[in-house]
């Protein structure tokens, strides 16, 4: 079964040396979908009102084969301009 590698970047980059076996490239995209249930806990007010965090995949050879952002984009609204 082929290891795949998820590197996490929020900012800082967090390299995945261990890798997780998967069956495919398409269970290695469902893995990363699922992680962003996680990964999202990552998203905190104190980093404010636009925030990405993105799960790229490696394959074995290290190539890039996927990768997938969340965004987390907040807006005020019906606030008065600060003058």
């Amino acid at each position: 079964m082929p290891r795949y590698y998820f590197d996490i970047h929020d900012g800082e980059l967090l390299v995945d040396d261990e890798g997780t076996q998967c069956a495919d490239l398409e269970a290695a995209r469902e893995k990363v979908i699922v992680s962003f249930q996680d990964v999202g806990g990552w998203i905190t007010p104190a980093d404010g009102d636009d925030q990405r965090v993105s799960v790229t995949v490696r394959d074995e050879a290290g190539r890039r084969v996927y990768t997938g952002t969340l965004t987390f984009t907040g807006s005020r609204l019906g606030e008065p301009a600060s003058s």
